[in-house]
Formats: C-alpha cells, structure tokens, sequence
C-alpha cells in the first residue's frame, strides 16, 4: 500500500514523532522511507541585505541537520527499515515538499505539526497544513 513513504523534518519534537510513526508504518507495510529537510536562509531580506551571511547560514544549518538525520538513519536501521535523506535550500517549504513528492511519486507523507492555532499560525503559517492541502497522494499530520 505505501512502499514510499517521505517525511519532512524540520528537527523538531514533532517531526521526530513523526518519523517514529513512519518506521513503524515502513515496518508494516513494508516501506522505504526518505527524511526531507528543507533549509531556509534568511527571509528577512532587507535594502542592505549581503547574500554571504545566507549562505553561511545554510551552511550551518546543513551541518546541524546531518548530524540529526544520521540519529534517525540509525533508527530506521535498528529497525530493519531502508531509510534515506536529502537537503534541500528551499525558498518555500511547502511547495519544495510538494513538489519533491510528487516528482519522486511518494504514497504517503507522514509530517509532524506543532499544532499553532490562531495569531501564530497566522503569523508563521502552517507548513503540514500547506503540504495537506497542495500534495497529491495522502498525508500523515501527526501531532
């Protein structure tokens, strides 16, 4: 039923709980799993902006991301579940995971949500509820 299966991780609680939920899915039917994780450099552009300070920013970004995606790559091992990871840089996380997904014609996305409600969801918008609404094939929000 779902023998590709992608979760985006941002290295948040919630997305590592939804890597736990696509192990245990992978486990069952089967699957291969793959780790997304989209990095953003500075979106507060602004008149005096310098491009080198976004790309240092990514740099360390991408360094820290390694390291988590490793520990989830052992997990997925542990498990006998065959896992891989990319990294993108990303202008729009949303559409980047939409896209990624369906150019990759993935079965199921399992994404965690933090849950925001109100002002804050406003504010820093929802990126589980984006992909929801704009993916293709069916999508996992675990909370």
């Amino acid at each position: 039923m779902f023998k590709n299966i992608l979760i985006p991780f941002d290295l948040s609680a919630h997305s590592t709980r939804a890597f736990k939920v696509a192990v245990d899915l992978a486990k069952k039917y089967d699957s291969k799993l793959t780790l997304l994780t989209c990095l953003e450099g500075d979106a507060w552009h602004h008149k005096y902006y310098d491009s080198r300070a976004d790309s240092e920013l990514i740099k360390k970004q991408k360094k820290v991301s390694q390291k988590h995606l490793e520990k989830l790559e052992e997990i997925a091992e542990k498990n006998n579940v065959s896992v891989k990871s990319h990294i993108l840089k990303s202008k729009s996380v949303v559409n980047d995971i939409v896209v990624f997904a369906k150019s990759r014609k993935y079965d199921l996305i399992v994404i965690g949500s933090h849950g925001r409600t109100g002002l804050d969801k406003v504010l820093l918008g929802s990126v589980a509820n984006g992909v929801s609404q704009k993916a293709k094939c069916p999508v996992l929000i675990v909370k």
